[in-house]
């Protein structure tokens, strides 16, 4: 089972370091990853397999939240299916 994970805000160190940890503490793994910085904005995509994860995605989701408040980021993660549908006409 896949996900897509959003990060965006302003830049800042080590904002891959502590998104990528904390999701493989929770047994996520990062298949697809691209980020990009725009003057002073931090955006990052992630494709990740979410099927080893001991956490249904909603608490999950909820845990990227949290980590994205924390670290003064939007951490958004939705189910592939979910996210497909809401990027489609």
């Amino acid at each position: 089972m896949r996900a897509v994970v959003t990060v965006t805000g302003k830049d800042k160190k080590g904002i891959i370091a502590k998104v990528s940890a904390f999701l493989s503490e929770r047994g996520v793994n990062i298949e697809d990853i691209s980020q990009t910085i725009l003057q002073e904005y931090f955006a990052m995509i992630m494709l990740v397999d979410i099927g080893d994860t001991n956490t249904d995605v909603a608490a999950l989701a909820k845990e990227c939240d949290e980590l994205g408040k924390t670290i003064g980021m939007s951490i958004r993660l939705q189910h592939e299916a979910i996210f497909n549908a809401m990027h489609n006409i």
